[in-house]
């Protein structure tokens, strides 16, 4: 089957969140099954074109698409995905894409991913290759479904493509003004109250990919089900029912050749299952890099994360000072809110010997983290998938997490799973979004701690699981299949 995969990031080329680590890894896996996939992303003046071997397709050329009646000249650069042979298209628009940042607040930003969308369509007509599915992420690529069926149905060209759309975050819908409908040329016959691309008097991007997309899914089973009820469908519920037979859940899979404690370059001492002194050294390690007492039957808890609400940090400070007085000691990495930052900033300065943070973001520091703590905190109000619990199993760091989306579809809780008998849980997790909730969970990991031979189980039981890409890859292509039915 031939993949048309646009993401608006992808590792290793440009990176905010866990889209990019699914753009970058989806595709190889895919091409494994046999798959022919060509990744499109916005060619952002980050990329460090000598770094990946990026070269111009003359073939190609310029190719002028018009937004917002402005006709702007694009041109399209190509690599190879590493460790695999799948070809990378990268769109050049100076214009839009040479910003700061990945994502901005300017206001055409609306604009960047109408062309973003329209170059991969444009592209593939000049290729003259037709995908059986385009592969769309996100509201970013919202419209593309809308364009496949609509601005560009006069092209044969793509007669039979399907299109799959992969909701990785609900609550991110690209929502702008009526002026879209003419930036983007979309019908205005489009626009109403309840219709097809208007959501709350605006254009929503996020609308238009689940009203005209063939397939959706999103990035685990618990969040598919939890997106078609108000509190977590974000005004979109409705919509997601009336679509529910063709909604699914595929949890994303990881990168064990990145994260896996045997072999990660980023860690001191490398560890297994079977031997795992090498996690005690990296916990001594990364104190003593925080000038931090050591301490061994002292349980380190790790936490990696944006720092905003929905990651939980508003239940984290209500339980602060409870959590403070447990006998445990705490790293943080990540930015975020203000407020949250501050009270990191604040808790390294009055007890240093039991919590440090590190305001930012360090991909070494992340993985020295997840390999040198003994318990990883993850409380989200809601997570669709997660990927730092299921980094920590593998790394036989003891995730506690709050029982939502992914998180409550890869981590099993050990009291619940020892009262139906099966000693097979693999972390600790609560259900109400509760700063006592949140505290209780805590308490329970703590004091599991302190009996090694119970300790240890829960490990070994993270560290046998498998969360690679294998197994999601199989069911995307089952999802590839499934939505190419409905065009043919």
């Amino acid at each position: 089957m031939k993949i048309a995969f646009a993401a608006t990031e992808a590792v290793p080329y440009a990176k905010t969140g866990g889209l990019a680590d699914v753009a970058g890894s989806l595709p190889k896996e895919l091409e494994k099954f046999g798959c022919e996939v060509k990744l499109f992303i916005p060619k952002y003046s980050s990329i460090d074109e000598a770094e990946h071997k990026i070269h111009y397709n003359w073939d190609i050329g310029e190719m002028p698409i018009r937004v917002n009646g402005m006709i702007r000249s694009v041109h399209i650069h190509q690599s190879i995905l590493p460790d695999s042979n799948v070809e990378v298209n990268f769109v050049d628009c100076p214009h839009y894409f040479h910003r700061g940042s990945i994502y901005t607040n300017d206001k055409d930003e609306d604009e960047r991913f109408i062309l973003f969308s329209k170059a991969v369509i444009e592209t593939l007509q000049r290729m003259k290759w037709a995908p059986d599915v385009i592969h769309c992420n996100d509201w970013q690529t919202g419209l593309l479904p809308l364009f496949i069926k609509d601005n560009y149905s006069w092209d044969k060209l793509f007669d039979k493509t399907a299109t799959l759309f992969t909701i990785h975050n609900i609550g991110y819908q690209g929502r702008f003004t009526k002026s879209v409908l003419l930036s983007a040329e979309i019908r205005s016959e489009l626009f109403y109250p309840g219709g097809p691309v208007e959501h709350n008097g605006s254009v929503s991007f996020m609308k238009a990919g689940i009203v005209f997309a063939d397939i959706l899914n999103t990035v685990s089973n618990k969040y598919s089900h939890e997106i078609l009820k108000p509190d977590l469908g974000a005004g979109l519920d409705g919509l997601l029912r009336e679509r529910k037979p063709d909604l699914f859940g595929i949890l994303n899979g990881v990168d064990y050749t990145i994260w896996n404690p045997e072999t990660d370059k980023y860690i001191p001492y490398h560890y297994s299952k079977d031997d795992l002194s090498g996690k005690i050294k990296n916990k001594k390690y990364l104190l003593e890099h925080f000038q931090m007492p050591f301490d061994e039957n002292v349980p380190l808890i790790g936490i990696i994360s944006r720092m905003v609400a929905q990651k939980g940090f508003d239940i984290f400070e209500e339980a602060l000072g409870d959590l403070m007085n447990l006998n445990a000691q705490w790293i943080i990495l990540g930015s975020g809110d203000e407020h949250y930052e501050e009270l990191f900033r604040l808790l390294s300065l009055d007890i240093p010997q039991k919590v440090s943070s590190y305001i930012g973001y360090s991909n070494e520091l992340a993985h020295l983290i997840e390999a040198g703590a003994d318990m990883f905190l993850l409380p989200s109000r809601y997570e669709p998938c997660g990927l730092n619990q299921i980094y920590s199993l593998k790394y036989g760091t003891v995730p506690i997490v709050k029982k939502t989306g992914g998180l409550a579809d890869t981590v099993q809780d050990w009291d619940e799973w020892n009262h139906y008998g099966h000693d097979t849980g693999t972390g600790f997790s609560f259900e109400e979004h509760s700063a006592q909730a949140l505290y209780s969970s805590v308490l329970r990991a703590v004091n599991y701690f302190g009996d090694k031979s119970v300790w240890n189980k829960i490990q070994q039981n993270g560290m046998m699981k498998d969360y690679s890409w294998k197994k999601s890859a199989e069911k995307y292509v089952e999802l590839y299949r499934l939505a190419k039915s409905k065009r043919s």
